[in-house]
C-alpha cells in the first residue's frame, strides 16, 4: 500500500501558471531570491491569499502530494509559530497533482 499525505498547495498567477507548463517546471521568483518555493496547507491558504495576494485576481492552486517531493520539502517556521511547508527545488509539472482557480471558502 503506498503512503499517503495530505495534499499541500502553491499558489500562482495564471501567467505563473503558463510559463510552468511551457517549462515543464515551476520556478517561481521566490526560489531564486530565498533559495525555495513558498507552499502552504488547505488551513493556511486562504490567509496566505489575503497576506500576500489581497489584489491579484486570477490565481490559481497547484496541489502538490508532499510524498513526491520526498526530501526538497521542508516544513519551516515562517511566521512566530506557524509552520510552512518550503520546496527546495523546481517542481516539475508532473508532480503537480491538480490545477484549480482559487475560489475563497464559503463564509
Amino acid at each position: 500500500m503506498q503512503e499517503t499525505a495530505p495534499i499541500i498547495y502553491h499558489l500562482a498567477t495564471a501567467h505563473e501558471v503558463a510559463e510552468a507548463h511551457q517549462r515543464g517546471s515551476l520556478a517561481p521568483p521566490s526560489l531564486a531570491v530565498e533559495g525555495f518555493i513558498h507552499c502552504s496547507t488547505a488551513a493556511q491558504l486562504a490567509s496566505t491569499v489575503h497576506r500576500h495576494y489581497p489584489e491579484i485576481t486570477g490565481l490559481f492552486v497547484l496541489h502538490l502530494d508532499p510524498i513526491t517531493l520526498g526530501d526538497a520539502l521542508v516544513w519551516e517556521e515562517s511566521r512566530p509559530g506557524e509552520v510552512y511547508p518550503h520546496v527546495y527545488r523546481e517542481i516539475s509539472m508532473d508532480e503537480v497533482v491538480d490545477v484549480v482557480a482559487w475560489s475563497p471558502p464559503p463564509g
